[in-house]
């Protein structure tokens, strides 16, 4: 299992529990020093791998050889409404999140019966005010479920989270986040937000199914209901 992106958040609680289960890990991410520790410290094989520089994805991917399962939770999106985001910003975030994994996959070389999970986010029904982000999760989406028909029988499914309590809002002042957080678990049905281990189970759960192909999963407490 190749995952990009697992020195934090999700990718990193997907290779822990990855590895807990005997796994034979690779683990990618662009920053060196901390990839080469998540390696040493689950006994799996490092990779640098920068989603927004081609040549990385190729060397990395070819390095990694022959693949029974990808993920790429990884990705570096600029949040921002759209009179107030670059067009620079946009871009990037585009580059990062949806022309990354579409060309890490498609380098990629993977077991006849293996299975790949993209990952979006749920502004993509539900619009929170960052129309870029609206637009990539969407656009990920749509390349999951392609993907899933043009590569079978390898098996293509997209993940969906809501908000995950994860490092990205440690920019944030604590009193803001502990807030956040809050609010959201008053408003959501499960009265419960997400770790990133809740989004990782999932996605060893959709990877490891047979019979999930061409989905997206939603994991997001509830949020789409209202």
């Amino acid at each position: 299992m190749l995952i990009i992106g697992a020195t934090q958040g999700i990718g990193r609680a997907l290779a822990e529990l990855a590895a807990a289960q005997g796994a034979e890990l690779i683990v990618a991410s662009r920053n060196a020093g901390r990839v080469t520790q998540v390696a040493q410290d689950l006994g799996a094989m490092p990779l640098v791998i920068d989603l927004t520089d081609s040549a990385s994805i190729a060397a990395g991917l070819k390095a990694a050889g022959k693949l029974d399962y990808l993920a790429i939770p990884g990705s570096d999106v600029v949040f921002g409404s759209f009179r107030d985001l670059s067009l620079a910003d946009a871009q990037a975030s585009m580059a990062s999140k949806f022309w990354g994994p579409y060309q890490a996959v498609r380098a990629a070389e993977m077991a006849p019966r293996g299975a790949v999970a993209l990952f979006s986010g749920n502004a993509s029904r539900k619009p929170i005010g960052a129309a870029a982000l609206t637009a990539i999760n969407s656009a990920v989406e749509g390349l999951g479920r392609a993907l899933a028909h043009e590569l079978a029988p390898v098996r293509v499914n997209t993940i969906c989270p809501g908000l995950v309590d994860t490092e990205m809002w440690e920019r944030l002042p604590t009193a803001q986040r502990t807030e956040m957080m809050d609010q959201a678990k008053r408003r959501l049905p499960a009265r419960h937000v997400a770790t990133s281990k809740d989004i990782a189970e999932l996605t060893l759960a959709v990877l490891t199914n047979r019979y999930v192909t061409g989905t997206t999963v939603d994991i997001d407490g509830g949020a789409l209901l209202g």
